[in-house]
């Protein structure tokens, strides 16, 4: 089977994007793409969209459709992922699948979600629609399986809590670097502990923002690549799984079974290990969930990701495995559908040394973007051409 590559790539301005809808985000990052890669509108084959909501936060359906028009991509074939907040991630590997599967030599993928015109309430609540019925009844959501799972954490292992705040610190502090994030300014680890309760433990500064925003990425196969560039990006390694739908049915609420799956899958596939990485997009969509997959992917030891983390083993300029250098979900922002692809986006960047003052030294990253509490995940392995 041929390697697919990754040729050209974009995100637009994450944040409160008023009077802008879901198309609008869409377009531009769709032509932004086009352009980065080299590559005319009617050479795409296969147009993708990853979006969890559209219709529930503005009742827009059909957004496929309207993305071709828009982009002047007739008679692609067009077709909406939807997998929750992972459905960026999603989007990756049905792309990588129609370009893998020799359906597609040139294959679009652009994801957007459009959620600041709801308050906060509205939002959380479209957001929870993901959990099991029987849960959503009761009113749980997703910031409360945080906070309980956060606990359990701390307690089990013996972690400060200052641990989880210098996550946040850590991700800010990134985002400043990043002109596309939601949030470009640092916080420091004593106004994360002294911000409002959230979700015991978790405070405000735990928790990613409600965003609007959208990213894309072209793939093709690497001979196509090479008709276009000399330096390009190929996924090596990629796999999804699935844990219960019911979060108290797991054996060890510690544990992400999607993240421990998805993760074996990719890095089989890629022949490569976690000691391979280089640099890592993981979803922090809760500061906990950072410790989690660190974990659930072989970077640390079970409850142990918090010494890492003290240590300073995931920072940008000093750590030996730099770990969200856009800035994640904490500062970049997290528009539902776009976020695994900018997760994407930003390791492309650092692979083809286009990262500016955020890059690192990379051959090989890793993205991992979770859907709800851990329900459904895909791992990315990405390296860059040989």
């Amino acid at each position: 089977m041929e390697r697919v590559a990754i040729i050209g790539a974009s995100m637009t301005q994450f944040g409160q994007r008023e009077g802008e809808w879901i198309t609008d985000l869409l377009a531009e990052a769709g032509i932004e793409c086009l352009g980065d890669a080299g590559v005319d509108a009617d050479d795409v084959e296969h147009l993708y969209v990853s979006n969890m909501a559209s219709g529930e936060f503005e009742g827009q359906t059909g957004v496929p459709n309207a993305l071709a028009h828009d982009l002047d991509a007739m008679p692609a074939y067009t077709q909406r992922i939807d997998q929750t907040s992972s459905s960026g991630g999603a989007g990756i590997y049905a792309a990588w699948q129609s370009v893998a599967s020799g359906a597609s030599d040139m294959t679009l993928l652009v994801g957007g979600e459009k959620m600041t015109h709801k308050t906060t309430g509205e939002a959380t609540d479209v957001i929870a629609s993901l959990t099991h019925r029987d849960e959503y009844k009761t009113g749980v959501t997703l910031p409360s399986f945080a906070g309980l799972t956060a606990r359990h954490y701390l307690e089990r292992f013996d972690a400060p809590r200052e641990s989880l705040a210098k996550v946040a610190s850590k991700n800010h502090k990134n985002g400043v670097d990043n002109p596309k994030a939601q949030f470009q300014k640092e916080v420091d680890v004593e106004t994360i502990l002294e911000s409002p309760i959230i979700a015991d433990p978790l405070r405000l500064y735990d928790f990613c923002p409600i965003t609007d925003g959208s990213a894309a990425l072209m793939l093709c196969p690497e001979s196509v690549a090479e008709e276009y560039t000399d330096d390009y990006v190929v996924i090596s390694g990629i796999d999804g799984a699935t844990d219960t739908h019911v979060v108290h049915e797991r054996e060890d609420p510690t544990v992400m079974g999607g993240v421990v799956e998805s993760g074996k899958g990719a890095y089989e596939m890629s022949g490569l290990g976690p000691d391979d990485i280089d640099v890592a997009e993981l979803h922090d969509m809760f500061t906990i969930l950072e410790f989690l997959q660190m974990e659930g992917l072989g970077f640390a030891e079970h409850g142990e990701a918090w010494k890492l983390v003290e240590e300073g083993y995931t920072e940008r300029d000093t750590g030996e495995l730099p770990i969200n250098t856009s800035g994640g979900l904490k500062s970049k922002g997290h528009p539902l559908g776009a976020s695994g692809v900018a997760q994407a986006v930003e390791i492309y960047e650092q692979l083809m040394g286009e990262a500016g003052p955020r890059q690192v030294e990379a051959e090989t990253g890793l993205c991992c973007n979770v859907g709800g509490f851990g329900n459904c995940v895909i791992t990315t392995i990405m390296e860059a051409a040989q």
